[in-house]
C-alpha cells in the first residue's frame, strides 16, 4: 500500500472501473522496481482485475535534447522492455518523432484508461506538464512522490540549511523507513498479459519506438529533431547499468568515501548522480544496498547523537558520510524545489546573499570570459579547465570540482545572475544529471543558498570564496589533470 502523503490527485475524476486497463505513465521514475507509483499502479490493476499498460513516453523538444540524453534515456526503455516482457504487464515505449506529434496521445489513452498513474517530480517543466495534463484528460490522474526516503508533502516547508532538515529527517525517520517500495512489482501481477495490443486507432498515429532506436542505432537517433553536437558517452543508462555502478561502489568505494571522496585521482565517488536523476535506480535501494552492506537496522541509531552530522545512524565513517549525501542534501534539494518558490531564479537566494553580492557588482573581474571560452573549456585556469572537459566528454565530472566550477564562473561573469544562467546552461546541456533538484540546488550554493556569510572579499562579498590554488593544494589532482588537463576538447556549445 502506497502512503497517502506520496499521492497526489491531479484531478477531480473517479477511478472508471468499466476502462480497459490501468495506465502508469512513465515520466521521471523510469525503472520497474523500488517505484511507489508502479506499486499504485500495481494494485489498482489488481483490485480492478484489469491490465497494466505501462507508456514510457520520451518528448524531442524537452529544453537541451541531445543525442546524449535521449541515449542514456533510450538505454533505460530498452532494458525496460526486457524486463517488463518476462511480466504480465504491457510495456509501451514511445519516442517522439518530432515537435507535436506526440499531443493528443496521453488524452487518446485516458479515453480508455481506467485510472492514470504517473510521477510526481518537483522540478524542470515536469509540474507545468502535469497540471496541463490535469486539464485535459478524463481519466483520473494521480502522481505518486518516489523521489526519495521522506515524502515531500511530509516536510511541510522550505528548509534554509542542511542542518535544519538533518534535525527534521532524524525526528521523523523511523515513521518513514519501515514503507518501502516493492523491489519487484510486477510479479503481483498474473504471469499471462490480459493485454497483448493497444488498440490500432492509437498504434497507427503513435507507434511505438523501432527497435534499432532503442538499441543504440546511431543512425535512428541522428534522424530526430534533437542537438547532435553533443553526442552520447560512454556511461551506459538503465536499472541494470545503475545497479552495477551501485554494486561497484559498495563492493569497492563505499569502504574509502569518507578519506578520498572530494580527491579525483582517489576515484572514491559513486557516479550515481545520473541514474537517480532519471530514476533508473531509486534512493530507497540504494540506501537499503548500502545499510545491508553495513549491517545496519533501526536498533542502531543513535539518539544521543541527534542533529549531529556523523554518528547518528551508527554505521561506519565512510557510510555516514555517503548517507549526508544521499539522504540529507539530496532531499534537500528536493525540498527546495517543492517549497520555494521561482526555486531557479536569482530572486530566490536568501536575502543576505543577494546583498552582499549586489555591493559587489562593480567589483574590477580578474577575467570576463564569453559563454563560448566556458564551454570549450579555453580559460587560464587548468583545474577548471580540467572540470569542464571532464563534463565534456563524460556527460559528469567531480562532485568536489563543481563547487570551484561554480564558484569560478561567478568571478569571472559580469554579475551574479549573468553566473546563475551560465552555469544553468552549461550543466543543463552537457550533464547528464543536469535539470535536476541537486543541479539547482549547487548552483544556489555557489551564490550563497544553505551557506552563511563568510570573510568578505571582492566579487563575492561574503559569499564563501573557492580558489583553484587552494583546490590544488588541498587535492589529489596529479592524474585527474593528467587526464583531462591536455586535450583540446571538440563539439562545444557553439561550434
Amino acid at each position: 500500500m502506497v502512503p497517502e502523503t506520496r499521492v497526489r490527485i491531479l484531478n477531480p475524476g473517479d477511478v472508471n472501473p468499466n476502462g480497459e486497463f490501468v495506465l502508469y505513465w512513465q515520466i521521471t521514475a523510469r525503472r520497474l522496481g523500488w517505484n511507489f507509483a508502479l506499486d499504485r499502479a500495481v494494485d489498482l490493476a489488481t483490485e480492478l482485475g484489469k491490465p497494466l499498460v505501462i507508456v514510457e513516453a520520451l518528448r524531442c523538444d524537452y529544453p537541451h535534447a541531445s543525442d546524449r540524453l535521449h541515449r542514456f534515456i533510450l538505454d533505460g526503455m530498452a532494458n525496460n522492455r526486457r524486463i517488463a516482457s518476462r511480466t504480465g504487464a504491457f510495456y509501451y515505449p514511445y519516442v517522439e518523432p518530432d515537435a507535436g506529434v506526440a499531443r493528443g496521445f496521453l488524452t487518446a489513452l485516458s479515453e480508455r484508461a481506467c485510472a492514470i498513474v504517473t510521477d510526481w517530480y518537483p522540478a524542470f517543466f515536469i509540474p507545468r506538464m502535469l497540471s496541463a495534463a490535469a486539464r485535459k484528460v478524463s481519466a483520473r490522474l494521480e502522481a505518486i512522490d518516489s523521489n526519495s526516503l521522506i515524502p515531500l508533502a511530509a516536510h511541510g516547508k522550505a528548509f534554509a540549511a542542511a542542518r535544519f532538515y538533518r534535525a527534521f529527517m532524524q525526528r521523523t525517520f523511523r515513521e518513514h523507513v519501515a514503507v518501502v517500495p516493492d523491489a519487484s512489482p510486477l510479479d503481483r501481477l498474473p504471469r499471462q498479459p490480459k493485454l497483448r495490443k493497444l488498440p490500432a486507432d492509437i498504434t497507427d498515429r503513435w507507434p511505438p519506438a523501432v527497435e534499432g532506436l532503442l538499441d543504440g542505432d546511431a543512425a535512428a537517433l541522428r534522424a530526430l529533431p534533437i542537438d547532435h553536437d553533443v553526442p552520447p558517452v560512454d556511461m551506459a543508462g538503465g536499472t541494470e547499468a545503475a545497479r552495477e555502478a551501485l554494486h561497484a561502489f559498495v563492493g569497492t568505494k563505499l569502504a574509502r568515501y569518507g578519506d578520498d571522496h572530494n580527491h579525483p585521482d582517489a576515484d572514491a565517488t559513486s557516479r550515481l548522480s545520473p541514474y537517480l536523476h532519471f530514476g533508473h535506480i531509486s534512493s530507497h535501494e540504494v540506501f537499503s544496498a548500502v545499510m545491508t552492506h553495513e549491517r545496519w537496522t533501526t536498533r542502531k541509531i543513535n539518539r544521543t547523537r541527534a542533529g549531529a552530522r556523523e554518528g547518528w545512524w551508527g554505521v561506519s565513517p565512510s557510510a555516514e558520510h555517503f548517507l549526508d549525501q544521499l539522504v540529507v542534501w539530496r532531499e534537500l534539494a528536493f525540498n527546495t524545489c517543492e517549497y520555494v518558490p521561482d526555486y531557479a531564479s536569482y530572486a530566490s537566494l536568501p536575502e543576505w546573499s543577494r546583498a552582499t553580492l549586489a555591493a559587489h557588482r562593480r567589483d574590477k573581474r580578474p577575467h570576463l570570459y564569453t559563454i563560448e571560452q566556458l564551454a570549450t573549456a579555453r580559460t587560464a585556469d587548468p583545474v577548471w579547465n580540467a572540470a569542464m572537459r571532464q563534463l565534456l566528454v563524460e556527460g559528469w565530472f567531480h562532485g568536489y570540482l563543481r563547487m570551484l566550477w561554480g564558484k569560478k564562473i561567478l568571478e569571472w561573469s559580469k554579475t551574479p545572475e549573468e553566473a546563475l544562467e551560465r552555469m544553468q546552461i552549461l550543466m543543463d546541456r552537457y550533464s547528464l544529471d543536469g535539470r535536476d533538484p541537486n543541479s539547482y540546488a549547487g548552483y544556489a550554493w555557489v551564490l550563497g543558498r544553505y551557506d552563511r556569510p563568510w570573510p568578505e572579499h571582492e566579487i563575492f562579498g561574503t559569499v564563501r570564496y573557492m580558489t583553484s590554488a587552494s583546490a590544488a593544494r588541498k587535492l589529489k589532482l596529479k592524474q585527474y589533470l593528467a587526464t583531462y588537463g591536455e586535450e583540446e576538447p571538440q563539439g562545444g556549445l557553439f561550434e
